[in-house]
């Protein structure tokens, strides 16, 4: 078993963090169903994935910086454990409180999580380059991780609508907590990276965000601005997700389930499309985030229309699948073509770009909401959306970028 370990690095590494995705997914899926239930704000289900993703601008800087400077293995480590902590916050809230106490809770609890995922993803990035033994294998296993992850999106809800609906939510958010564990093991004991490859920055200014952002180039520069700007228009859902489900399928658990499997089925199949097409897509940014920007714009839209529940169902799958396309494509881009040593950096300003961005989107969506209703909110959200994906499908068609070390596709 050792020896299959060893020699299966990567999948070993692929398969203890899909399983602890799916764990965390069924403890998401709880608490946005119980802050749902208990009081039927939107609002208050748009600061709980603002909890969740808003931490990325303020420590995913920091984050970045120290990856570079101290080494991702140690950040990896540090920041599983604070996921644990975070997890096992929510899992006692339950039990413990009721009312508005619990709620402070469950939003503490994610808030932690928040934090330590901002460090936990930066790290994970430059680290996933430690684990494959030639340039051309990074960019078709960091796709594979969004894969595995979307994997683990799809099939956590079911999990965690079934546990609310069986046990509650007491049994949905231990087993987030529990599923941090088997990570932290992995890492800890199972695996063997090449550690002397990794390049680490120096102390001073060369070492810090600053300088990354100056030295990783114009053409990456862009594909974060862009990033950023698409995801504020297009990256709402999953803050809104039990209100959508509640207004396209039902009020039960089983139907929040349901649409977020969806919504992870897509992006899935966004993943693999994305995989298979790795390197090529990588170097052409403008095509692979405008064109999946266009999707999930249009899908929005379609969302908006007054269709019967199997029509928005399929528009949920298009959403994952344009959303999958531009986070995973994003994160791709930004670690193929920079330079090891700012890895951890870029890994830092892109969670910036499509978690912070995401984070203010599901507040004004759920602003908009409040005011105009859920349909026009996705109509609003998708026009914008569709201009800047037309934008920069017709301004910047023809961007070119070489990964260091990595021959074209």
């Amino acid at each position: 078993m050792r020896g299959w370990i060893q020699r299966n690095q990567r999948t070993t590494f692929l398969i203890a963090s899909g399983l602890s995705t799916a764990g965390s997914f069924a403890g998401i899926t709880a608490k946005g169903w119980i802050l749902m239930h208990d009081t039927a704000n939107p609002l208050l289900l748009a600061l709980h994935f603002g909890a969740l993703a808003m931490p990325s601008l303020l420590v995913s800087g920091s984050a970045g910086v120290l990856t570079d400077r101290i080494g991702c293995e140690r950040v990896l480590i540090r920041s599983q454990w604070g996921l644990l902590a975070g997890a096992s916050l929510g899992a006692i809230a339950i039990p413990l409180l009721a009312g508005s106490a619990q709620v402070v809770l469950l939003l503490l609890s994610t808030l932690v999580v928040g934090i330590s995922s901002a460090f936990e993803l930066t790290a994970r990035n430059k680290y996933c380059a430690l684990l494959v033994d030639e340039p051309q294998q990074l960019a078709p296993y960091l796709t594979s991780f969004s894969v595995v992850f979307n994997v683990g999106k799809l099939v956590g809800p079911p999990i965690g609508g079934l546990l609310l609906a069986l046990s509650g939510p007491t049994a949905a958010l231990t087993i987030d907590a529990a599923s941090y564990l088997l990570p932290i093991a992995t890492v800890l004991w199972l695996l063997n990276p090449h550690r002397e490859t990794e390049q680490r920055s120096q102390r001073g200014q060369a070492a810090s965000l600053a300088t990354a952002w100056r030295e990783c180039g114009a053409p990456l520069r862009h594909v974060l601005v862009f990033t950023a700007l698409a995801c504020l228009a297009v990256f709402f859902h999953p803050g809104l997700a039990p209100l959508i489900a509640r207004q396209v399928l039902g009020p039960s658990p089983q139907a929040l389930g349901l649409f977020t499997s969806v919504l992870a089925a897509g992006s899935i199949s966004g993943g693999l499309l994305l995989q298979r097409h790795s390197l090529w897509l990588s170097q052409r940014p403008s095509l692979l985030l405008g064109g999946c920007t266009l999707l999930t714009s249009l899908a929005q839209l379609g969302m908006a229309l007054p269709a019967g529940g199997n029509f928005k169902l399929a528009m949920t799958f298009c959403i994952g699948a344009g959303t999958a396309g531009l986070l995973a494509g994003s994160n791709v881009i930004t670690q193929v073509a920079s330079a090891p040593v700012l890895r951890g950096r870029m890994a830092g300003l892109g969670q910036i770009a499509f978690l912070g961005g995401g984070g203010l989107s599901g507040l004004l969506a759920a602003g908009l909401s409040l005011r105009l209703g859920l349909q026009a909110t996705f109509a609003v959200m998708g026009g914008v959306g569709m201009a800047l994906a037309v934008w920069e499908l017709i301004h910047r068609p023809r961007t070119l970028l070489r990964a260091p070390g990595v021959r074209s596709a």
